[in-house]
């Protein structure tokens, strides 16, 4: 009969501990002996635990009809409740009705068949762990909210949303009990794509929480990352680098709205309600430059465990075929990494020249024998013919033979060459090709219009001689 009995207990207590995951979910412990390895297979049929009482709850003790020993109590720090004449009562850790037991005991002896009731006025704040792929890890303390505890997501929402580097399958919550710690693998995913709640597993004082890091990162995953009601701030500004083939590289302050307007000027911000994203990161820094080659865009991710992610984007997807999980979300401390193309198609040029992630305009000086000499500001991929023509086109003192194209290389040297001007002539790198920012196009003058300034420039000091030699002589005729 006595080994009887201690199996049920063993039981009892197996149970009370596994009724506190939803139907599903299995913890497993991390060291324990094979007698105490939770049975899988009654989960499914078992609800709710009791609640466990402890510091900083507050209970009512009602001993029927005798209401001077009746009234509510706080838990103490040391697990006790202090009773009028009974003193101090050890409760921690006990369910309400395990309370009730304790406390009639400690009126037995005064009291004949005390009749007492124990419930539970508030509970206490619990203390939670988390760790791992987490935007703020730490220890986190709640209060239950109407008398429920927090659940798995809120509790990821409350430690500043999940990074973008997260494993949602592979979640785990770790429980100390009876002596041990046990643990359960959650997957979120299944939260995200059936909306299926027994994922979203009820919390308990102690656990530990623990997103692991993705070992492959998959970009349709990270677009249900970022929609996740538990993932980071659509507001908030994050740090990031981007490098290579930008107008303007180096590190920037980012959120979810930039537009760039003239080449080489960092891209406006607002805060709209939207998460930053590579495109976005790459107008805040001027917009690509026509030598990117937006197929092979990296992103270089930091993770928790010190590691390094490295996301493959190819953005050309994106602008043919609207493929918009390679318009990454970025989180904090990303390096974006735009390549240089070894060749540039010339029609893909006019497709990456009208993208969002290019600027509005670049800005070319033309200087010499035009009728507008100055800065312009041309839309990218304008080719050289309608530069000049921008302006204003060949003055009447105008060469409009040649002109000369002068470029700032990538390397820093600087490059010059005579080109032919055909207005008719369409993009051609050799004869018409494509404008970049900061580009000088020279228009001479006709060779009329240089022996005219040579002449001038003979006859003018003679002129002038002779209206000083003549001016005295006209001096004397005033006076006659």
């Amino acid at each position: 009969m006595k080994q009887s009995t201690k199996l049920t207990l063993t039981s009892l207590i197996c149970l009370s501990f596994i009724t506190q995951v939803a139907p599903g979910y299995a913890f497993q412990p991390f060291s324990q002996s094979p007698e105490e390895q939770l049975p899988q297979q009654s989960l499914a049929q078992v609800g709710e635990s009791a609640y466990t009482l402890g510091a900083g709850d507050r209970i009512r003790i009602t001993v029927f009809q005798l209401e001077q020993y009746s009234g509510e109590y706080d838990i103490l720090v040391d697990g006790t409740v202090n009773l009028p004449i009974v003193g101090s009562v050890l409760v921690e850790g006990m369910t309400l009705a395990q309370a009730t037991e304790a406390i009639t005991a400690g009126y037995s002896p005064i009291l004949q068949r005390p009749a007492i009731t124990v419930g539970l006025v508030s509970r206490r704040a619990i203390q939670i762990g988390v760790a791992g792929e987490v935007n703020r890890p730490g220890s986190y303390t709640i209060t239950p909210q109407g008398g429920n505890f927090p659940s798995l997501t809120q509790l990821l929402e409350e430690a500043g949303g999940i990074r973008m580097t997260a494993d949602l399958s592979r979640v785990q919550i770790r429980r100390p009990g009876n002596g041990s710690i046990q643990t359960v693998t959650v997957d979120l995913l299944q939260l995200l794509r059936t909306g299926s709640l027994n994922s979203d597993l009820p919390l308990r004082d102690g656990d530990e929480i623990f997103v692991p890091t993705a070992t492959n990162p998959d970009l349709t995953v990270a677009r249900e990352l970022t929609e996740a009601s538990f993932a980071a701030d659509e507001t908030r500004e994050i740090n990031i680098v981007v490098v290579g083939e930008v107008f303007r590289p180096g590190p920037y302050v980012v959120t979810g709205s930039a537009r760039t307007g003239v080449a080489g000027i960092p891209g406006g911000v607002n805060n709209a309600g939207r998460l930053p994203t590579v495109t976005r990161a790459i107008q805040v820094a001027g917009g690509i430059r026509p030598l990117a080659d937006v197929r092979n865009v990296q992103v270089r991710r930091s993770t928790r465990t010190g590691d390094d992610q490295v996301i493959e984007l190819d953005l050309w997807q994106l602008l043919r075929t609207g493929d918009i999980d390679q318009d990454l979300v970025l989180q904090e401390g990303d390096t974006i990494v735009i390549p240089t193309a070894i060749a540039i198609n010339e029609e893909e040029a006019g497709q990456l020249a009208a993208a969002s992630f290019s600027p509005d305009t670049i800005r070319v000086n033309v200087v010499g024998e035009v009728e507008r000499p100055g800065v312009v500001e041309i839309p990218p991929n304008t080719p050289l013919n309608q530069g000049v023509l921008a302006a204003g086109g060949f003055s009447n003192r105008a060469s409009t033979g040649t002109v000369e194209l002068v470029r700032v290389n990538t390397n820093g040297t600087i490059s010059a060459r005579e080109i032919p001007v055909d207005f008719a002539q369409g993009i051609s790198e050799d004869l018409n090709p494509t404008l970049q920012n900061n580009d000088v196009i020279v228009v001479r003058r006709s060779t009329l219009a240089g022996v005219s300034d040579t002449l001038g420039a003979i006859v003018d000091p003679v002129a002038r001689f002779l209206t000083l030699f003549g001016a005295p002589f006209r001096l004397f005729q005033l006076l006659d």
